[in-house]
C-alpha cells in the first residue's frame, strides 16, 4: 500500500485554515491531517513532499468550461479532451465537466459520439461528465449561441442526446419558463441531471416554480439571464432572494463586477456558491489564430471577444485566479476554496471530493500566499 506525507502544508479543511499541518496520503485517499509535531519518525518506504508552508487546498473542480489550451470537446476528439484533461491537472484543476455550447441536435450529438471513448482514459483532470448549454435555453437570452441552433423542449431530442453520450451527461443548462419543459425536467430528475436555469428570460415568479421542479442551480449569474430590478427582480433576482438556490459565478471582475461578486458573497450563503470558469477553447494557448465555437476570437480587457463584433464571448479565467479574485473580492480564503470544490462535489452528489479530510479522495491543489500553483495530486498522484 503506498503511503504519501505532505509535509509543512497550511492545509485549507472544513475546519478552516490549518498552518504547520502534514497530509497522510494512502492508496489515493487522505487518512489523516494533523498537526507537524503529531508526525514522528517516518518509515524509509514511505513518498515524502515537503511543501514548505503551501496551501493545500481540495483540488479544484471546474463544472463549466467549454475548452483550455486549444483542447475542447468542439473539436470532436476523444484525445483532444484527453489533452484537455492533461493540461487541466498543470493548472491546478482536478475534475472538470466539459461543456458543449448550444448546437443543433445533430452537431451535439456528433460531438459525444465523438468524445466520450475519453471517459476513464484520463491521464490528468477527471471528466465528471457533459454539461449541455442548450440547446433548451431561451431565444431572448442566447448570449452568443447561435440563435438558429436554439430548440424548443424535447423530450426525445434530450433522451437521443443522452444515448449518443453513453448516460455521461451530468448537468444542463435550460430555460425553465419555456413551453414543454416539464417531460425534460422529468428526464432530468429521473437521470439525474443536475439542472441549471440559464440563458432564461424567466419572470422571478417562473424561477420560483422551477424551484418547486427540482430546478434549484443557475448557470453564470447574472450574465444571460432576466436581471434584478426592483419591481421585477428576475431570475438574478430569485436567486439573490433564495438561500436554497446555489449559483455559478465567473469571478474573472469583467462577467460581474467586483464589487457585485461581493455583494453576492454578503447576502448568500457561500455554500451555495460554486466558481467556475466558463473558459472558452483558446484560454492558455499560446499562440493564434484563436478560434472558440466556430468564430475568431480575440483576448481583450481579460475575456475573449469576437473579432467580427467585439462583443464578449467568453472567459479566459483558470480556476486559480478565479480563487485568488473571490479572496480580492472579499471571501475568506476558505470560502473561496470551498466555492471551487465543496460546493461543485455536494451539487454533483460526490460524497468523496471537495474536501481536505480523512477518508475524501487525494485530489490536492498546492500554491503559494501569492496564488503560485507549486504542486497538484490526483488520487494520490503528483501531476
Amino acid at each position: 500500500m503506498k503511503t504519501l506525507f505532505l509535509l509543512n502544508v497550511t492545509a485549507i479543511t472544513p475546519h478552516g485554515l490549518q498552518p504547520n499541518h502534514t497530509i497522510q496520503i494512502q492508496d489515493g485517499r487522505i487518512t489523516a491531517v494533523l498537526p507537524n509535531e503529531n508526525v514522528h519518525e517516518l518509515p524509509a518506504d514511505v513518498e515524502i513532499f515537503d511543501a514548505c508552508g503551501a496551501y493545500a487546498a481540495p483540488g479544484f473542480i471546474d463544472l463549466h468550461i467549454h475548452g483550455y489550451a486549444g483542447h475542447g470537446p468542439e473539436n470532436a476528439s476523444a484525445d483532444d479532451l484527453l489533452a484537455m484533461s492533461a493540461a487541466l491537472a498543470k493548472q491546478g484543476v482536478c475534475a472538470f465537466c466539459p461543456t458543449l455550447y448550444c448546437g443543433t441536435e445533430e452537431e451535439m450529438a456528433h460531438i459525444l459520439r465523438a468524445t466520450v471513448g475519453a471517459f476513464g482514459r484520463e491521464t490528468g483532470a477527471k471528466m465528471l461528465g457533459y454539461h449541455l448549454e442548450g440547446p433548451f435555453i431561451s431565444p431572448q437570452k442566447p448570449g452568443v449561441m447561435k440563435p438558429q441552433d436554439i430548440l424548443a423542449p424535447s423530450v426525445d431530442v434530450l433522451a437521443r442526446l443522452y444515448e449518443a453520450a453513453q448516460g455521461k451527461i451530468c448537468s444542463m443548462t435550460l430555460a425553465p419558463e419555456r413551453p414543454g419543459m416539464e417531460p425534460v425536467i422529468a428526464f432530468c430528475r429521473e437521470h439525474r441531471i443536475l439542472m441549471q436555469a440559464g440563458h432564461t428570460n424567466a419572470t422571478y415568479e417562473e424561477f420560483l416554480a422551477a424551484t418547486r421542479q427540482g430546478i434549484t442551480h443557475a448557470t453564470h449569474l447574472f450574465n444571460a439571464m432576466s436581471p434584478f430590478n426592483h419591481r421585477a427582480p428576475g431570475a438574478a433576482g430569485a436567486v439573490l432572494l433564495h438561500p436554497q438556490i446555489s449559483c455559478e459565478i465567473i469571478a474573472d471582475g469583467v462577467h460581474v463586477h467586483p464589487d457585485v461578486v461581493r455583494f453576492l458573497g454578503r447576502i448568500k450563503p457561500p455554500q451555495q456558491i460554486a466558481l467556475v470558469t466558463d473558459a472558452l477553447k483558446p484560454t492558455g494557448q499560446e499562440k493564434g489564430p484563436f478560434y472558440a465555437n466556430g468564430e475568431e476570437v480575440i483576448l481583450d480587457g481579460g475575456v475573449w471577444k469576437r473579432k467580427a463584433d467585439k462583443v464578449i464571448a467568453g472567459s479566459a479565467l483558470t480556476m486559480l485566479k478565479g480563487v485568488q479574485n473571490l479572496v480580492r473580492f472579499g471571501f475568506t480564503l476558505a470560502q473561496a476554496a470551498a466555492c471551487a470544490a465543496a460546493v461543485p462535489a455536494r451539487l454533483l452528489g460526490l460524497n468523496t471530493r471537495g474536501q481536505v479530510a480523512p477518508g475524501m479522495r487525494a485530489d490536492l491543489t498546492l500554491f503559494d500566499k501569492d496564488f503560485h500553483l507549486q504542486a497538484v495530486f490526483i488520487n494520490g498522484e503528483r501531476k
